[in-house]
């Protein structure tokens, strides 16, 4: 069946340290499979996009068949490229990519040698000058995708956000929602970020990214009104535990919404790729009902099911009648 829903992003190798201090090293991740559960879990027809090396594990791809989820969109790249991620939860509950040593060495725990000279997941993405290795591109869009719904662009490099958007929008893609990078959400970069948003139907930046393009002490309420002036017709402001900020532009209205899980809930176990699944859901609840705040409903409770459990299929495993039933439980 072809994709009609696609999730066009990043396929990573994650090894996390959750804020128990539990390690788990080579799980099957990636924000544009993260976000690709969050939609599954509401419809068939999801689609991954993504660029991968001729390292990255055959079988894994196979899973996704398994749990129904189409990767002929899937370009798989000559050569090695590095599919790494780490990130580690400190007790506090902050989340941190960098320096895998000392997360380690602070759970009592060798460093894994592959992680020995690891960085971070996104060198370059802030340079709108150069396409990283991975980065997708125009040219990455298979022509066979001619009845394509929506998109949802995973954070990934300013290129690819710059210039997909307007792209999609040329081969009549009726729903594009993007969930920007962290590394470019600067002022430094703000003109490129509005070049892309009155092509998108929806922005959905963390407060965290909001914070770094905007300053602390800008209002998350007065950001989201700056970014629709910019073009976006949606801004939604995901907020981990306290749930989203929905700003819709016409008319103008703001609406706080609580996260599905109650602060210290104790279903939940790895907050790993909620914003994503949120981005995934909030996709498919857009389309389907072309109501912002419904979509964000669906979105809460696809984070909801994913931070339940460990990986980004986890999810799948709980199902859709899960998913509507939870949804039945949140009142408009």
């Amino acid at each position: 069946m072809t994709p009609h829903y696609i999730t066009g992003g990043g396929l990573r190798v994650d090894t996390l340290i959750t804020q128990s201090g539990e390690a788990n090293i080579g799980l099957i991740g990636g924000n544009a499979l993260y976000a690709a559960v969050g939609a599954a879990l509401w419809t068939d027809g999801v689609g991954v996009w993504a660029r991968v090396g001729a390292n990255y594990p055959l079988d894994w791809l196979a899973r996704l068949t398994h749990w129904g989820l189409d990767h002929s969109a899937i370009i798989r790249l000559a050569g090695s490229h590095d599919h790494r991620t780490f990130y580690a939860y400190t007790p506090t509950g902050q989340r941190d990519d960098t320096h895998p040593a000392g997360h380690f060495a602070r759970i009592g725990q060798p460093l894994p040698d592959f992680l020995r000279d690891y960085v971070h997941s996104t060198p370059g993405q802030d340079d709108p000058q150069v396409y990283e290795p991975l980065a997708l591109r125009a040219a990455d869009w298979p022509q066979t995708l001619t009845a394509v719904a929506a998109v949802h662009l995973s954070p990934l490099s300013i290129c690819s956000h710059r210039d997909l958007p307007p792209f999609l929008r040329s081969q009549n893609v009726p729903q594009i929602t993007v969930d920007p990078g962290e590394r470019y959400m600067t002022p430094a970069l703000a003109d490129h970020i509005r070049h892309f948003l009155p092509h998108i139907s929806a922005f959905l930046p963390s407060d965290q990214e909001i914070r770094s393009l905007f300053g602390d002490s800008t209002p998350l309420e007065d950001a989201a009104r700056t970014l629709g002036e910019w073009g976006a017709p949606l801004v939604i402001i995901k907020r981990g535990a306290d749930g989203v900020l929905l700003y819709e532009r016409d008319p103008a209205r703001l609406t706080t919404v609580p996260a599905f899980h109650a602060a210290r809930d104790r279903r939940v176990v790895d907050v790993t790729g909620a914003g994503d699944a949120f981005c995934g859901g909030f996709m498919i609840g857009l389309r389907q009902t072309g109501d912002p705040l419904r979509a964000v409903h669906y979105g809460l409770v696809s984070a909801s099911l994913v931070i339940e459990g460990y990986g980004a299929l986890y999810a799948l495993s709980r199902g859709p009648k899960v998913a509507h039933e939870r949804l039945a439980t949140i009142t408009l």
